[in-house]
């Protein structure tokens, strides 16, 4: 879902900020190919990769609401922003028990 959200974002304009719109590119097909790769390949590597992916995907928000990214500002509020936000943290929390169960399997 956060990788749909930045990929349309993107297509709506963000791909005319510097930096940044190269970056919501990146974080769409980034996020696609973990979701197939997390579908098709049965071990916990993948959902480390998610658990990294969700996580670093927050922390870049909070710094751009917070002190600003790459010289962009962004705001905590709207319907991209929330669905964003929610679907990061189901995939960390969803994806934890997913590299555990992967961890004790092995």
């Amino acid at each position: 879902m956060s990788a749909v959200v930045h990929f349309e974002l993107w297509a709506q304009g963000v791909s005319e900020v510097a930096v940044i719109g190269p970056l919501f590119l990146l974080n769409a097909v980034a996020g696609l190919v973990l979701a197939l790769v997390l579908l098709g390949w049965k071990h916990w590597l993948p959902a480390a990769g998610a658990i990294g992916f969700g996580v670093l995907t927050l922390i870049a928000f909070v710094l751009a609401v917070t002190v600003g990214l790459f010289g962009s500002h962004e705001v905590a509020t709207g319907v991209p922003q929330l669905l964003a936000g929610v679907a990061e943290v189901v995939v960390v929390v969803g994806a934890i028990p997913l590299v555990v169960l992967g961890v004790r399997s092995r």
